[in-house]
């Protein structure tokens, strides 16, 4: 979305501890790690609509039909109105998130980020099990190089250009399983051994991407692990068309 701009750099420990707004150490422990919100971004390029306008109205649609949608197929993808009051929305939910987890989290994002963007024309919104987006603008099918945010655990691996290595090797494996032509989630998860431990990674893409946009747009976040996650035990890119996760401990939900 070319109307956004963020790249931002948030800490976590081990989860989720310090960020560039400084959460407080109670806000933090008092989210669920399945549930906790990340980010967010309001766009001011757009403009702003008013209350009651028919801007606001497809609005209030898009949200319906993505909230109705997207907790029994994990996306939906939606656009309402004509120019200037056209909509154009997309949700995603975390491709091993549960239907109940991904209603749950969908029922906090969407209230939240018309709470934080009240006014605004385009926003999107990061939470650990769903993202939210929308805009004036149709991003359908493109690579959103504009939002995107690093986090990475505080704590340090002892040979840092070995486990990158060994982390990129695992992500870009996950990358080509991901856009595998059966694999319609975009999606993918597992684990590479690294001696007595054991490294865990996750991709995944919104679905409005082809699979070939989709590997483009995680062949290049996971080039940016030497700037997110130099060294760290566990870190993430994550953008508004794709991310990646790897951590030394299992953090995917196994049915």
């Amino acid at each position: 979305m070319s109307s956004f701009s963020s790249s931002k750099c948030i800490v976590w420990f081990p989860i989720l501890a310090l960020t560039i707004q400084l959460f407080s150490i109670h806000n933090v422990l008092s989210q669920t790690q399945n549930n906790a919100f990340l980010f967010h971004k309001c766009s001011d390029i757009e403009g702003n609509f008013t209350s009651k306008s028919p801007y606001e109205s497809n609005l209030n649609k898009i949200f319906r039909d993505l909230s109705y949608r997207v907790s029994s197929t994990g996306f939906a993808a939606s656009s309402t109105g004509n120019t200037p009051d056209k909509v154009n929305g997309l949700a995603l939910c975390r491709g091993d998130a549960s239907s109940s987890d991904c209603h749950s989290c969908l029922a906090t994002a969407i209230p939240e980020i018309s709470r934080r963007c009240p006014n605004n024309k385009a926003g999107i919104i990061w939470y650990d099990n769903c993202l939210v987006k929308y805009s004036s603008t149709n991003f359908f099918g493109k690579i959103d190089y504009e939002n995107k945010f690093y986090l990475y655990n505080v704590n340090n691996v002892s040979d840092p250009t070995s486990f990158n290595t060994q982390t990129k090797s695992l992500l870009t494996d996950l990358t080509m399983k991901a856009t595998a032509g059966d694999n319609q989630k975009l999606f993918a998860t597992g684990e590479k051994s690294l001696g007595n431990k054991k490294l865990y990674g996750l991709v995944q893409c919104t679905r409005d991407l082809k699979s070939e946009t989709c590997k483009a747009c995680l062949d290049g976040i996971i080039g940016e692990i030497p700037n997110c996650c130099d060294g760290k035990e566990g870190g993430r890119v994550v953008g508004g068309s794709c991310n990646f996760r790897y951590e030394i401990y299992s953090f995917v939900n196994i049915a």
